[in-house]
């Protein structure tokens, strides 16, 4: 315990006068504020005393009773004001509503300096400023005792709520729900509150937003430094005392396990695409490729792969946090703008890969509809088969490109499912291999099914050979003939993903009997 308004009273070196609220004068003064703002008490903590000159004091008697309310609503010791300076005539009405909160009204001797009481206060609370120091001390040790890591939960939420002696939860700030994939979530109605905070359904207090709980507690929702999705939503029982300093503190301490876990994910995401690129180009074995994915906690049996493209590539950078807060075990590489996962397939994949490139924020791609397209494989079944995998996600990708989709899944690659009427098909066909097909009319070429033998091995030029009963370099000359006729490159996903869908459009044509 500091000191009380009392005790500041009997202090003769002050000289203060009691106006009204003398019912509350062994409220504790943990600090003082000096403030002539329009609504000062937006910017007071529990147990702090305001001092103004009373320039921001209404005249009217309703408007200086609604300041008493709001003094005493978040919790302030009591309200001392400059006597002969530019104070209105303190109302009967403010004095009677003030006895009635128990809210000390005080009188400041001119010419007194304000900062004469600070001192006084600071003085007085010298114990327990230490106590404070002491407590945000241990507040940031959570971060060496926790040591924190790119698990699924908050390894500091318990520590906080320990020192805090209140429940801490950090949460997504749009949904409300616990911002890491594991571990306990906050209960719906503070998720309630937390939304309601972003609504702006939430009063101001010192040290966040507050919104009130049915069963009179209070859900305190702070900011999280640096991490605009994210906040630290702090559960107040109703009347204790949570120091607004601290929570600052607590929220500091949030965003830098956010920050470590960030580092993590990044780690581990490197590791993640150096997989995906070997296995994508063939160049692990199916039984180490089956043991790298189990370390990754994919089951091939269970994984499916998808392409993603949007104009803004940090969309595409951003994914493996968004797969990792839904708990989705992934692995991703980012290859010539294409984003190639390999992702557990549940049933939030689908959503959460949509979600991530189609919320209308886009600022253009090739169709000019500003959004981002996803294209799902077939299941990989086996870990030897994700290059073909990979190969029929970016044929999706074109599909749902072309047809101006958001998502399309490898298997429904019917005529009438895509989308695309035969005329539509015989277009893309004569567009991305009409050149091609010409050069193989008029000289007896095989560039074409040069080209699809070419995708069938995988783009491996020594098996395409062998297929084609031909030398290495003349399927190298042919490729090379191919790239400069279309005027695409087979490094670039998008530029493959093209030429493959117009070849099964080509395919699909014959099938109708309207070969090219």
């Amino acid at each position: 315990m500091g000191v009380s308004v009392g005790g500041l009273v009997r202090m003769p070196h002050l000289g203060l006068d009691l106006h009204s609220g003398g019912a509350g004068l062994d409220r504790e003064v943990t600090w003082t504020h000096t403030s002539d703002l329009p609504e000062p008490w937006r910017w007071l903590g529990r147990g702090e005393l305001l001092m103004a000159n009373g320039m921001n004091l209404p005249p009217a008697p309703p408007e200086q009773v609604d300041w008493v309310r709001h003094l005493d609503a978040v919790g302030a010791s009591g309200l001392a004001l400059g006597r002969d300076m530019y104070c209105p005539p303190l109302t009967a009405e403010l004095a009677a509503e003030s006895d009635r909160l128990g809210l000390p009204v005080l009188w400041i001797r001119y010419p007194l300096p304000f900062v004469a009481i600070a001192r006084a206060v600071a003085e007085a609370t010298l114990l327990e400023q230490s106590h404070r120091l002491l407590r945000t001390t241990r507040i940031y040790d959570t971060l060496r005792r926790v040591r924190p890591t790119a698990g699924p939960d908050s390894a500091v939420a318990a520590a906080l709520s320990h020192e805090l002696g209140a429940a801490v939860h950090v949460c997504d700030r749009a949904s409300g729900r616990a911002y890491h994939p594991g571990g306990p979530a906050p209960s719906a109605s503070v998720s309630d509150a937390v939304v309601a905070a972003q609504a702006g359904r939430a009063g101001l207090v010192v040290g966040g937003r507050s919104v009130p709980l049915p069963d009179g507690d209070e859900v305190l929702v702070v900011e999280v430094p640096t991490h605009d999705d994210a906040v630290l939503a702090v559960v107040r029982p109703r009347g204790a005392h949570l120091d607004g300093i601290l929570l600052q503190h607590a929220a500091t301490v949030a965003a830098l396990e956010l920050g470590q876990t960030r580092l993590a994910l990044e780690h581990s995401a490197r590791a993640g695409a150096e997989l995906v690129t070997r296995l994508v180009e063939g160049r692990v074995e199916a039984r180490s490729a089956r043991r790298q994915l189990a370390a990754e906690g994919l089951d091939p049996a269970h994984t499916v792969v998808a392409a993603l493209r949007h104009p803004q590539q940090q969309r595409l950078h951003d994914l493996h946090v968004r797969l990792w807060r839904e708990g989705i075990a992934h692995v991703a590489a980012l290859r010539s703008g294409v984003l190639l996962v390999l992702a557990h397939d549940t049933p939030e994949l689908a959503r959460v890969l949509v979600d991530a490139i189609d919320d209308g924020e886009g600022e253009g791609d090739e169709k000019g509809d500003g959004r981002g397209h996803v294209g799902l494989g077939g299941p990989l079944v086996g870990a030897g088969r994700v290059a073909d995998a990979g190969r029929e996600a970016t044929w999706s990708l074109g599909v749902a490109a072309q047809t101006g989709r958001a998502l399309h899944r490898f298997g429904d690659a019917t005529t009438a499912a895509v989308g695309l009427s035969v005329e539509q098909e015989q277009s893309l066909v004569d567009q991305v291999l009409g050149p091609v097909l010409r050069h193989d009319l008029e000289h007896g070429s095989e560039l074409v099914h040069t080209l699809e033998t070419f995708l069938e091995e995988r783009r491996s030029w020594q098996a395409a050979a062998v297929a084609l009963h031909v030398h290495r370099q003349t399927v190298l000359y042919r490729i090379k003939q191919v790239e400069q006729l279309t005027g695409r490159a087979l490094a670039d996903t998008g530029d493959l993903a093209r030429l493959w869908l117009a070849l099964q459009a080509r395919r699909r044509l014959a099938g109708l009997g309207a070969s090219e």
